[in-house]
């Protein structure tokens, strides 16, 4: 196996015992960029200098026995609104040209504290507004979306140009590229991971996470972010958890939610049947399946767009009266939006979140998580506006991918997407596992034991 095939986890312990360089290690992952970048394009740019550097000084500290943890010497991806001082956060818009960071984002900086190798920025949909990254080819298959927003930080993993990355969720951005990618994306609870030096697109529902190849790197990427930070007002102190899941597949006892309504419906076939096959593993490993109905699921939309375009209008007032013109057609349509929405409206969407939240709570008491699909779909072409489900219903393929997702984020509860297989076109399934407010080392420890057991995600080849 070459180095930039491995895990975090693996390379974590190799880089430990000494078996593995992390100059090795991060000239294995920069080759590979150079390889695969021309035609998955997604980097916003690549540091190999700095990346190289971050290594070397890694190999010096661990031979005289200053191992930092885990991540020390792990090349990595950024999300590209994220914050390293002196470098560009461009949020992949001709608006962001010339910028350049003063500081550190909390994340970046503790990462790097962690000793971690950032290899680049990757690729977001412009300012994180939409559910494609269209600059960015899928892992899979180039002609198929990516996935966003964070696309470019989930097709970096997937393709092995990256351990391990960033990414943020405000409606779905981690998890919806994570699961078209086919790999493991968590979004955690609001607030656990603090905010600061990150572009936001709606502050009240962003939310920033790892993007990895397995759960449990997953788990080792959180410990390294998570702990209160007064420069985000959201920000929460970390309850004192172990995250990273035992070994073993045992879920004696776990009480997995499945949902009666909502999430399963208007589905495609196929992502159905492989989920339903997974909570089927789940059970089989020792869960007690449970029927639950998700609560006000009728207001979903309307409180998922009532929060974000208010909000992300707001952040962009300034900028979209002075050069509109540099934002793409797509995002500017959103952002003109949300200049026509009512104080009334944003008002009754926050009163239908407070009353959601209390409602999820509520359900969330009665199980351990819940599993259902990350997306109704699989990646599908790019530029392909629309798909029409069994009903006739014709929905945008925007709304369809965030459809899912959003209620994890209105809600702040921790959400989890695990592969689960490929559909009969090769596209990678997603398996969504929510669970209670900060209740993320349930969520990982069944994601881990599935994942054990069931069908895990595979490298794409991306040659």
């Amino acid at each position: 196996m070459r180095p930039y095939e491995l895990t975090v986890a693996d390379a974590a312990e190799a880089v430990r015992t000494r078996r593995l360089s992390p100059v090795e290690l991060v000239d294995s992952v920069l080759e590979r960029v150079e390889r695969v970048e021309p035609r998955l394009r997604a980097f916003a740019a690549v540091t190999a200098g700095p990346a190289r550097r971050a290594a070397r000084k890694a190999e010096a500290e661990i031979a005289r026995g200053a191992l930092r943890g885990p991540l020390h010497g792990i090349p990595a991806g950024l999300k590209d609104l994220i914050d390293v001082a002196g470098m560009a956060t461009t949020a992949s818009s001709r608006v962001r040209a010339g910028h350049r960071a003063r500081t550190d984002s909390t994340v970046a900086a503790r990462l790097a504290a962690a000793g971690v190798a950032f290899v680049g920025k990757t690729h977001t949909h412009e300012f994180a507004y939409g559910l494609t990254t269209p600059q960015t080819g899928n892992a899979w298959d180039v002609e198929r979306v990516a996935g966003g927003s964070s696309g470019g930080s989930a097709v970096a993993v997937a393709a092995g140009a990256a351990a391990f990355a960033l990414g943020t969720d405000t409606g779905g951005s981690i998890r919806v590229p994570a699961a078209l990618n086919g790999v493991v994306g968590l979004k955690p609870t609001y607030g656990l991971v603090p905010r600061y030096g990150v572009t936001s697109l709606a502050w009240s529902l962003d939310h920033v996470g790892p993007l990895t190849r397995t759960v449990e790197d997953s788990a080792l990427v959180l410990a390294a972010l998570v702990g209160h930070d007064p420069r985000d007002p959201a920000s929460v102190a970390a309850p004192a958890v172990d995250y990273r899941p035992a070994p073993g597949t045992d879920l004696t006892g776990l009480r997995v939610g499945v949902p009666g309504n909502y999430y399963f419906d208007r589905v495609d076939p196929e992502v159905e049947a492989a989920v339903r096959r997974a909570i089927e593993r789940l059970e089989e490993l020792g869960a007690r399946l449970v029927e639950v109905e998700i609560p006000m699921a009728r207001y979903v939309q309307a409180t998922q767009w009532g929060l974000m375009v208010p909000e992300a209008t707001a952040y962009h007032e300034r900028t979209l009266r002075a050069v509109p013109d540099l934002y793409g057609a797509d995002v500017r349509v959103l952002l003109e939006a949300g200049e026509l929405m009512s104080a009334g409206d944003y008002i009754r969407a926050q009163r239908a979140r407070t009353l959601m939240r209390q409602a999820w709570r509520e359900m969330l008491d009665t199980v351990d998580v819940i599993a259902a699909p990350t997306t109704p779909l699989t990646a599908v072409k790019a530029g392909r506006p629309t798909v029409t489900w069994a009903d006739g219903e014709v929905e945008s393929v925007s709304d369809a991918y965030v459809r899912l997702s959003a209620p994890a984020d209105i809600t702040g509860v921790p959400a989890l997407t695990v592969p689960v297989g490929r559909d009969s076109a090769g596209m990678p399934i997603g398996m969504q596992l929510m669970g209670r407010p900060f209740g993320e080392a349930t969520v990982l420890r069944a994601g881990h034991a599935y994942e054990l057991a069931g069908t895990a995600g595979a490298m794409a080849p991306a040659a």
